[in-house]
């Protein structure tokens, strides 16, 4: 068994880094300013180009930078030390986007990995959450295409993106089905930009759909097919922020840890103290079992067969409940040992407090994941939790 990584992880790893380290500079200027303004987003835009960092889900092919799920994993991890979320302007285009057509390739995919356009997923809906089978949006067909009704939620970069990507119950079977649509066709309102618990270099909108026509080509992967397409991302993204949230948790620890180290108090620094000692050694505890077990699954997704998809989507459930409760955990201890400083906005491990608390929420819940694991355990028994084998 190697667990080195690979010449190319490394080299990854490094660029990433620096890229992490140039975004980081506009960190305190999206907190104060809840957003960045269009030069930055210029700016950042093409240092991820610089960077080959693009659309790294995507084949090179197409332009992507075609990175393994293990490749991923590595930037992502350095990306997810950012505060703000500004790991969201490196862009990765919703795997959805792989069942485009080679028309709807050229109009929207293609764009979006050159950075000239970018995309949103309107899935979630006031009553459609964890179960997204309670699907309200509806599309009915007429002699031009489709007509979309409805309203999504927490549809993020809503604000920044010019098209989106709707799930939709389509004709009188209600076939949940994917569309693209411009963000700029009439009926479209952005009718809420709501102030959530984190600063966010975007924003999650919530959108109304009123008699929105779109064309037979609007249609994304098929008619019927959108919940299979949305599945098939879940995997992967649950393992990204694993690997985020890993990355956040490190870097939280290592301003932590030199806090502790300079700080002085009752004569001594604070990390001469066993209280103290023992957040700090928790902390690496979490980080190490993840991160090892996040770029495990990783591995495994790259070197699958078709059978396992089951068992591996079971496994980044896993690494997803695992990685957010345990990134929750080291923050709230690395704020306790900055102390008052831990809860200034200024300092990065109070904005990690905030920011780190929705990946136990989205993507699928905490109690999502636990459903999806004992699922897996009951139907097909402790597979889930063997190691790959040659």
């Amino acid at each position: 068994m190697d667990f080195r990584l690979t010449p190319r992880q490394v080299e990854l790893k490094s660029a990433a880094r620096a890229l992490t380290d140039f975004i980081a500079g506009y960190e305190n200027q999206c907190e104060e300013d809840n957003g960045l303004p269009a030069d930055a987003h210029a700016k950042v835009r093409d240092a991820v180009l610089d960077a080959g960092l693009q659309a790294v889900n995507m084949p090179a092919e197409w332009g992507g930078a075609g990175l393994t799920i293990a490749e991923q994993v590595t930037v992502q991890e350095e990306l997810g030390r950012l505060t703000g979320a500004l790991w969201d302007m490196v862009w990765r285009p919703a795997n959805a986007l792989r069942f485009c057509t080679p028309e709807q390739r050229e109009r929207f995919l293609i764009p979006v990995i050159k950075g000239e356009r970018r995309d949103c997923y309107a899935v979630t809906e006031p009553g459609a959450g964890s179960d997204p089978q309670n699907l309200a949006t509806t599309a009915t067909r007429n002699d031009r295409g489709w007509v979309l009704d409805g309203e999504k939620w927490f549809v993020t970069v809503g604000d920044h993106a010019d098209f989106m990507i709707v799930l939709a119950a389509a004709g009188e079977e209600r076939a949940p089905t994917l569309f693209l649509v411009d963000k700029d066709t009439p009926g479209i309102e952005m009718t809420r930009v709501p102030r959530f618990m984190h600063t966010f270099v975007y924003e999650h909108p919530e959108f109304t759909f009123t008699d929105v026509q779109v064309g037979e080509d609007a249609v994304l992967g098929g008619i019927g097919e959108g919940y299979d397409i949305t599945r098939s991302w879940f995997t992967e993204e649950r393992l990204m922020i694993a690997a985020r949230t890993t990355g956040a948790a490190e870097r939280a620890l290592e301003l932590s840890r030199d806090w502790a180290v300079e700080r002085e108090q009752f004569g001594a620094p604070i990390s001469s103290y066993q209280l103290i000692q023992g957040m700090l050694a928790d902390s690496a505890v979490d980080i190490a079992v993840n991160r090892a077990y996040t770029h495990q699954v990783a591995w495994e997704v790259d070197n699958s067969a078709p059978e396992d998809r089951k068992r591996l989507h079971a496994k980044a459930a896993i690494a997803k409940l695992a990685a957010s409760e345990a990134s929750g955990r080291v923050i709230d201890r690395c704020l306790q040992i900055h102390g008052g400083r831990g809860y200034d906005r200024a300092y990065a491990v109070e904005r990690l407090y905030r920011e780190l608390r929705v990946d136990r929420i989205w993507e699928g819940t905490s109690e999502i994941q636990r459903l999806i694991i004992a699922n897996e355990l009951i139907k097909r028994g402790s597979g889930v939790l063997d190691l790959p084998t040659a």
